[in-house]
């Protein structure tokens, strides 16, 4: 989930304790924004859940962005159950735009679709979203990149583009239209980011080279490209982990702190060591206030490794590199209001 390759077993799980604590928010993929005043906060999960919050500490839970599922999502692949993957919000143009993934899990079976909305307050006259359908598709057996995980930046003139990606061949750069609902043609790709596998025997699984997740955050000269490396939701034994490179071109190459290329298995940990945590990932950055923090979720090994959410101040070096300190993990909760 960021969301990949879930077991039957641990998409059972996921679905028991998604909403197992009456105190903290548990859970998967999160994304946030911003719209008067209000935080926002959208994952995976039925319908993409949603919360609200004024403080980033005590949330609401709102409901669900689709009531039932997007219509065309059986037709990407059989397994479709409307559970909705690593959703990511957006603002251009006096709209937030959402975009989503339906996948088959394990299968790269898979698109990513948006739906626009006017305002992200559901108490609002103008609050409808407005589903606009597949922006990407990938079939299994006929590509080697996978559609789900997006996230959608500009570059410095306005264009808008959308990384995504999850095992196979990696991460993935694509230039969106103006309009942001499809692809710009003609069509310009790039690879930012991969790691070492070995294609499965069976072209239409993942095969080795566990990396999904991506995000964009500009900051002063440079993109920097966060990504989601190993395994999540596999309760103490997830090994997820966030590294990260940065380019001054946002089609990259993406170097880490050592000059390693990231489309070659390069990148640099985020996020210190935490050994009371299995596993932390599924990413976004974003600027509160002034300062900037990563929103992700993190395995609590103390607490039947439950996904918990976890907003965490990031330290910029002079040299301009991130850094999280782990044991904000053990200090940063969330209180979820009945």
């Amino acid at each position: 989930m960021k969301r990949s390759i879930f077991s039957a077993a641990a998409m059972l799980l996921f679905a028991a304790t998604a909403f197992a604590s009456p105190l903290e928010v548990d859970i998967h993929d999160p994304a946030m924004a911003t719209d008067g005043g209000t935080y926002y906060l959208y994952s995976t999960g039925p319908g993409i859940p949603y919360y609200s919050s004024k403080d980033r500490v005590h949330w609401i839970e709102g409901g669900r962005v689709f009531a039932t599922e997007p219509v065309w999502g059986r037709s990407v692949t059989a397994r479709f159950n409307g559970h909705i993957w690593a959703p990511d919000v957006s603002y251009a143009g006096g709209k937030y735009y959402l975009y989503y993934a339906v996948s088959g899990f394990g299968k790269n079976d898979s698109a990513i679709g948006v739906t626009v909305n006017q305002t992200l307050d559901p108490a609002s006259p103008n609050y409808k979203w407005d589903d606009k359908g597949i922006v990407l598709r990938s079939v299994a057996g006929r590509d080697d990149w996978n559609a789900i995980d997006p996230n959608v930046i500009a570059d410095d003139k306005g264009t808008p583009w959308m990384v995504f990606g999850s095992f196979w061949s990696g991460i993935k750069l694509v230039k969106l239209n103006a309009g942001r609902v499809s692809l710009a043609a003609p069509e310009e790709w790039h690879t930012l980011a991969a790691r070492p596998h070995t294609p499965a025997p069976d072209v239409k699984a993942a095969g080795e080279g566990a990396i999904e997740g991506p995000f964009l955050f500009k900051r002063a000269d440079y993109y920097y490209l966060f990504v989601s490396t190993d395994f999540c939701c596999r309760g103490k034994a997830s090994t997820y982990r966030i590294a990260v490179g940065r380019a001054k071109d946002i089609t990259g190459p993406y170097l880490d702190k050592d000059g390693r290329d990231m489309a070659m298995g390069g990148g640099t940990p985020l996020v210190s060591e935490n050994p009371k945590w299995a596993g932390w990932g599924g990413q976004g950055v974003y600027s509160f206030g002034g300062k900037d923090y990563v929103v992700m979720h993190a395995y609590e090994a103390a607490d039947n490794n439950f996904h918990r959410l976890k907003i965490l101040p990031i330290t910029w070096a002079a040299a301009g590199w991130p850094s999280v300190d782990g044991r904000a993990l053990d200090t940063f909760h969330t209180v979820l209001k009945q």
